[in-house]
Order: structure tokens, then sequence, then C-alpha cells
């Protein structure tokens, strides 16, 4: 995720968090570099100027002058201006209403269909009654997809096969959610390869119809300043409330995000990080802020952690590691948890210096398929091997090899890991115990 842009500002740094003096002439060389990365992130020219203009206002004042550390403070300038870019803090959906109307539109590709369908699991997860209103009545497989959708995260979906009139679908959806108890309707509205006039038109009678507390502009962020566009044309036309950058996953520059907000004055509210029903979550500015700097993003982690990890079950694994009892049948469920946190590099990004530790390592998707064979290794022995892998001898190891696909040496290998790891923990263990037993004979020795 911008991960040109962030390359880039990491070398504008170097030379920035070198500065011992700040005069005007060495703090216009730092932000030159600066403002060259946001210009080739595709940030439109004039947010890039402004941006700049504001950080070089605040770099040469009194309090940067005379500080210990000016270079780290001009960098602590430039990453509240960026937070302040991206819109200073989150934009919450406005669901006070009953029944709450959401409208997602956008152009043909940009995710609404997959948007809407990861919006509405976010509102379930937070306690709301979703309902998804397949109301594109031109793409042939809109409804089908939005249908699918809806069965996988078990949310009801409005539709209508064969029917023409988008407002008749949404007056009969409005029944349909008050008499079901439905308290969010979200309408995946048609989308065009480009802005045409019958496009918007459909859009404002059903806007006008409907009356949503919500009009969001669903956009593909990889298509930098292009996306600001089309968002501007949109408000134009329905007064847009907010926007869903989505595939952020994919977008190296950063262009959309870093443009929207200044140019449309509209908040960017979500972001679709990956294809997975999972990967949407808040926009948060101060945590997209300091992600793009290279600081990372801790409190996403800690969140994503915390959902996707059973407490009691965190604590009864940590126990059964202190003592030495760690078997193969933990570390499956232990590799299972850390998929539900999502790929590797994205959760490596959301360290500090992660950008740098990515650099470093490579490509970790190899990482990941060796977890999956892991997994496929493990799942191919009987839950009496994975509690006693000492029982595992030649011709049981060549069937597992045999049932998960790979070679006997593969299975050798993880089963050598393995007993380190268990022989690691062990020791762990014996040291804890004994700092313990220190531990607690010091307050007596301290009395005498």
């Amino acid at each position: 995720m911008f991960d040109s842009l962030s390359g880039k500002l990491q070398n504008a740094f170097r030379n920035l968090r070198g500065l011992g003096k700040i005069s005007e002439a060495n703090v216009a060389e730092s932000l030159r570099e600066v403002r060259m990365a946001l210009l080739e992130a595709d940030v439109n020219f004039k947010v890039a100027r402004d941006f700049i203009e504001r950080v070089k206002t605040k770099s040469i004042g009194a309090e940067v002058v005379q500080s210990i550390q000016p270079g780290q403070q001009i960098i602590k300038i430039i990453h509240d201006e960026l937070v302040d870019l991206l819109g200073s803090q989150n934009a919450a959906l406005n669901l006070s209403a009953n029944p709450t109307c959401l409208l997602m539109v956008g152009l043909h590709g940009s995710g609404k269909t997959t948007s809407s369908g990861k919006l509405a699991r976010l509102l379930q997860k937070q306690g709301r009654q979703p309902l998804l209103v397949a109301a594109d009545v031109y793409r042939p497989a809109a409804m089908d997809q939005l249908d699918t959708l809806g069965k996988q995260i078990e949310i009801p979906v409005f539709l209508k096969r064969g029917e023409t009139d988008v407002q008749k679908i949404a007056r009969e959806a409005l029944d349909f959610a008050k008499a079901n108890s439905r308290n969010v309707l979200i309408f995946d509205t048609a989308g065009r390869l480009q802005i045409d006039e019958p496009l918007v038109q459909e859009l404002v009678r059903l806007r006008d119809l409907v009356k949503p507390q919500e009009i969001l502009l669903v956009l593909d962020a990889a298509t930098g300043q292009e996306a600001v566009n089309v968002a501007t044309h949109f408000d134009q036309a329905l007064q847009i409330t907010g926007s869903i950058l989505t595939k952020l996953d994919g977008d190296a520059r950063g262009g959309a995000a870093l443009s929207m907000k200044a140019v449309t004055g509209k908040p960017i509210k979500f972001a679709g990080t990956g294809e997975k029903l999972d990967e949407f979550e808040p926009f948060h500015p101060e945590r997209m802020a300091s992600r793009i700097l290279g600081m990372g993003d801790v409190v996403s982690l800690v969140e994503k952690a915390a959902e996707a990890v059973d407490l009691e079950d965190a604590k009864r694994m940590e126990e059964k590691m202190r003592k030495g009892l760690f078997t193969l049948e933990d570390f499956l469920e232990q590799l299972r948890q850390m998929k539900k946190l999502g790929s590797l590099e994205s959760v490596v990004g959301m360290l500090p210096g992660g950008a740098e530790m990515l650099k470093q390592q490579g490509d970790l998707s190899k990482q990941e398929k060796e977890f999956k064979r892991m997994e496929g290794m493990i799942c191919a022995m009987t839950l009496q091997e994975r509690r006693s892998p000492q029982i595992l001898n030649a011709k049981r190891r060549i069937r597992i090899a045999k049932g998960s696909g790979v070679s006997v040496a593969e299975v050798n290998t993880l089963l050598n890991k393995f007993g380190q790891m268990q022989q690691m923990m062990k020791k762990m263990g014996k040291l804890q115990k004994m700092m313990a037993k220190m531990g607690g004979g010091l307050p007596g020795m301290l009395r005498r």
C-alpha cells in the first residue's frame, strides 16, 4: 500500500533527519524531494503545492529553528499536515434514521457490489440489521453477484430479477425492510464506463425517492488523480457525502487518497484493502498517514488481532507453551489464527519500519506458501499423531507426505523445526520459573 510514495518519502526524510540547523535554503531543498514524491504519486498539482507551502511556513517558524532536533520536528509537521490532508479524523456514517438508506454509486469496475457486501458485513458486526438492495438493472451479473455475496455473509438481499424500473424496486425494498425489521438499506446502483446524463438522472430520481442519509461514491484507488475527477463530477450531480476507496492494497502511489478530501471537501469513509470480505475498514487519516510515512499502524493491527484471537484461547495457549505441552494440534490452530489477520505483507506493513523490513525480506508470498504446506502436512496427520509426534515412524511419514502432496524430506523438516521450537519453549518455561523464584526471594533478602 503506497509503497512507491512511502519509499520516496523515506529517502527525503533521511536528509531531513540530518539537518542540524534550519534555514530557508536547506528546508526548501529537502521539501523539493517531498514535493516530487507527491507529484510522482499522482497527487493533484495544487494539493501538492499547497501542502508543501504549509509545511515550509511552519518549518521555518521560531519553534522549529530553536528545536533540539529540527529535522525530526519537520517530519512531525509533515505527518500532521498529511493527517489534515487526509481528513483529520475518521468520518462515521450517519445511521440516525430508521431505516437508514445508503446509496452506493460509482463507475463500472470500481467495486460497488463487493463494497456493498463488505459494508453490510461490517454493519452487521456492529449490531445493525442490514438489507442489500439489488438496484443495478443493467449489468446482467450484478444481481447474481449481490445474491451470492448475501448468502456468504448471511445477510438478506432484496432483488427482483427481470424488473427494469429502479424506483419500483426501491419502493418495494423499503416496504420489505419495514416488514422484516431491517434498519439499514444498502442500494447497489448501476454504473457506467463513464459519467453520462441518463445515469445521473436515474441516480437523482432514486436519491429523491429514498432520501438517503449517505451517498457513498465507490472509487478504484489505483486510478489516481482520475478518481478525483470522477468524484468531482458525481458530487456536482448528487452531492455525495463521502467516498469508499477500493483496491487500496494494490495502490503503490496514493494519489487518489491524498487528493480526495482537499479537492472535493468530502471525507474518505472506508477503504477496501483486499479481495476478501473482511478486508474492509473505516478510513482513519492518522493511521493512514503513519503507514505512508513508514511509522506503521499498530492500533489497526491490535484491533485486528483482538477480533481474530479469542482471549481465553490465547491464555490457554500461553500456559501450554510455558509448560512445554505445545502440540502440532496447537501449532495448526496458531497457523489458522495468523491467517485471520490477513496476508503476511499486510501485517508486516502495519509494524513500525515495516516498509523497510519488506524491502529487505523481499516477497513474503513464499513464506505464506510454506505456511500453507505446513497446514496441509499437519491436516494429513491423525489427531493422535498431532498430539504425539514422537509416534511418527517412517511408514507414517510416507503416508503424510503422500496425503499432503509433499516430499518425505519436507515432513521431516517440519517435525525437526517443531521439535526445536518445543525445546526452546521448555527452556523459556524453566527460565521463567527460575526468575519467579528469585523474584520471590528478593523481598525477604532486602528486609534482612
